[in-house]
């Protein structure tokens, strides 16, 4: 059983590792115009291959070392709860190989919740910023959240913990925050961070003024499908205590399907109602939308309440999309009004509908909702913080954003020297930056 445990664990990690490339750089990908299809892409797979190399380094360390221990049996120190020491475990050089498949597993983890954040830069960061963004967010932000939540730190059920400070005395440990699979860590972690780089980095040229529509939605739906089926390997192998496996396999991906259909179904039906059309992008996004919704929750519902956080998920996205015209920011593929509200309607959703009497709604009281409430509001303010810092310092240094002019003739060519298409016989880069202008558009709400 243990074998098989293990196995499974590494498919899952490789699955996680599917959505990323290929799966989320081609929905990013296929959401963008054509003159930045190839920089959306390449931001996700740079994500992996930074955020892969510094999770060695100390990523692991800073978020686990305290909980799994090294070679010699020593757990490295906590700081104040927030994160653990950094160097216990640095480069893995000192790490039991016994913890090997639980590094692998949250290296992809991390590397995902990176990568979510580029879809709110689209077509106008500059690609050396984002290479050097990526490892400083990740350290003040990705491993401390990851050590809070599921390292034994101050957003767990331990002793002197959040929920253990709102009700001491009265079974705070009952009322540990539910995180099970990345709600706060890697949803709110990332829809916050797109949020804040998009206000930093302003609008696009034209953004709210012309259309920006995806140029390749068939790319879009590829990427979605294989998100979900990567998808399985995020919620069903979160189950990391062996004891749970047979038990809660079942359940967690009944939930992590159904709900993903129930959000579907809701995102269409907010699009027939306000539009009259149910399109293939909204198809797409409610998919993600459900799923982001579930990931806090599959452990914790039963069939019936993941479908309703589902459909409530994908209703609440598809109106949240639209946001971004109202108040004027920049978000260009939606990552706050999927991501970062599709992770709030799970983290606190949880607290209305866990099973067994501990939601609002299912015969328990309001403590969870109030400690799911206190969590979420929590890493809001932790990613919004650490974000701010980091592109406060990049934009003050090295700058964060293209030249106008270098906007306008596309990133691919300017960053990477390259067109995603060749658009006529013996056109060149530039040539098919010049027609892209002309069909480039975005995300639709």
């Amino acid at each position: 059983m243990e074998n098989g445990y293990y196995t499974w664990m590494l498919v899952s990690a490789s699955l996680v590792l599917l959505m990323t490339a290929p799966g989320l750089a081609l929905f990013y990908g296929g959401m963008s115009r054509t003159k930045s299809v190839l920089n959306m892409m390449m931001m996700s797979f740079s994500a992996l291959a930074v955020i892969g190399i510094v999770y060695a380094l100390w990523g692991w360390s800073m978020s686990y070392s305290s909980v799994f221990a090294d070679a010699d049996g020593a757990r490295g120190n906590e700081v104040g709860s927030l994160f653990a020491d950094p160097f216990a475990q640095f480069g893995l050089g000192n790490t039991d190989p016994a913890n090997y498949v639980f590094v692998a597993f949250q290296l992809t983890f991390a590397v995902i919740t990176a990568a979510l954040i580029s879809g709110a830069v689209a077509d106008r960061m500059k690609f050396s910023a984002w290479l050097v963004f990526l490892p400083i967010w990740a350290t003040l932000s990705y491993f401390p959240l990851a050590h809070m939540v599921w390292g034994g730190g101050f957003l767990s059920g331990v002793e002197g913990g959040l929920g253990d400070l709102m009700f001491a005395g009265d079974g705070g440990a009952r009322f540990a925050p539910i995180d099970y699979a990345g709600g706060t860590v890697v949803h709110i972690n990332a829809g916050v961070a797109g949020l804040v780089l998009a206000l930093l980095l302003g609008k696009r040229i034209g953004f709210g003024k012309e259309p920006m529509k995806p140029h390749n939605l068939t790319l879009t739906m590829i990427g979605a499908g294989l998100l979900w089926f990567g998808w399985f390997g995020f919620n069903v192998g979160s189950i990391v205590n062996l004891d749970d496996y047979t038990t809660e396999t079942g359940l967690v991906w009944l939930n992590t399907t159904l709900a993903t259909c129930a959000a579907m179904l809701g995102w269409l039906l907010v699009e027939k109602l306000r539009d009259g059309k149910c399109t293939s992008l909204g198809a797409a996004s409610g998919v993600v939308a459900g799923l982001v919704a579930i990931t806090p929750a599959c452990g914790n519902l039963v069939p019936w309440s993941a479908m309703v956080l589902g459909v409530v998920a994908g209703a609440l996205c598809a109106l949240a999309v639209g946001l971004k015209y109202r108040f004027g920011y920049d978000d260009s593929l939606d990552v706050v009004g999927v991501h970062l509200v599709g992770g709030l309607v799970g983290t606190i959703g949880v607290g209305f509908l866990a099973s067994n009497e501990g939601g609002l709604f299912t015969g328990g009281g309001a403590e969870q909702l109030a400690v799911q409430t206190a969590v979420a509001v929590f890493a809001m303010v932790w990613s919004g913080l650490a974000t701010l810092v980091v592109g406060f310092g990049l934009k003050a240094t090295m700058g964060i954003r293209l030249a106008e002019e270098d906007e306008v003739e596309g990133i691919d060519f300017i960053e990477h020297g390259e067109s995603a298409y060749d658009l006529g016989a013996g056109g060149g880069a530039r040539r098919a930056s010049a027609l892209n202008t002309s069909t480039a558009s975005e995300v639709s709400a």
